[in-house]
């Protein structure tokens, strides 16, 4: 029984010997940046109605939301690039003990797809002389949106590379094989807040409009700034 013991014991022992040393590894960050021009504006609309009687308000807002399609229809934009979103109803209740509502609000949102940004303005601008009541915003999109994240992602993992190497030079090691990797990535573009007929909107991040007026280089007052597209990524490479 004890020199079974002992055997196993030494059998353990030489396994605890023969196994390899961990692997020494350095983890290193990367982070790169595109800059794009866009080409895709999506546009958010609303169009408010208010009336005492719901079936008005509801009726009113059929015919403006009506309006605004058949504008869009006349201007030459795709019925595929116009998306409307569900109906709702508000009661506004002036005084919150009375059990009746004063009016009704009836609302809906269109979102649409503009591709020629030149003639966001102009399209804008009818919009709200035609049924719309609200802008609630914008946002600008590329069309080629993969090419430039994988662009983004190759300067990022070039990147991570170069640190690393510089890192294990000064250490006095190589930098050898990929270990473990990791990525994410996404695209920052400019939104707006909302804008009521007769107000003014705000754009963030390097965009900026102001309804009504012409600037004095005929240009029109719509300022379109870049998208910056992101990547980065997690590298871990063995030392040797």
């Amino acid at each position: 029984m004890s020199l079974g013991l002992l055997l196993s014991a030494t059998g353990l022992t030489a396994q605890i010997h023969s196994a390899p040393p961990p692997l020494r590894t350095i983890s290193v960050s990367g982070t790169a940046e595109v800059k794009v021009t866009p080409d895709i504006i999506f546009l958010r609309v609303g169009v408010d109605t208010r009336h005492p009687d719901l079936a008005k308000a509801r009726d009113e807002n059929d015919s403006r939301v009506g309006r605004v399609l058949s504008y869009l229809r006349a201007h030459d934009v795709p019925d595929k690039n116009v998306k409307t979103d569900f109906v709702s109803v508000e009661p506004y209740y002036h005084d919150s003990a009375v059990i009746v509502p004063r009016h009704y609000i009836v609302r809906k949102s269109i979102e649409v797809k503009l591709t020629d940004l030149g003639r966001f303005e102009s399209l804008s601008g009818g919009l709200l002389s035609n049924g719309v009541t609200h802008i609630h915003g914008i946002q600008y999109h590329t069309s080629e949106f993969r090419k430039h994240r994988d662009q983004a992602r190759a300067l990022a993992v070039k990147a991570a590379k170069e640190k690393a190497e510089a890192l294990c030079a000064e250490l006095g090691v190589t930098c050898g094989p990929v270990q473990t990797v990791s990525a994410s990535d996404q695209m920052g573009w400019g939104a707006g807040g909302s804008w009521h007929v007769g107000g003014r909107m705000n754009l963030v991040q390097n965009t900026s409009f102001e309804p009504g007026g012409t600037p004095d280089n005929g240009e029109g007052t719509l300022s379109i700034g870049q998208l910056s597209v992101t990547a980065s990524v997690n590298v871990s490479f063995v030392m040797q």
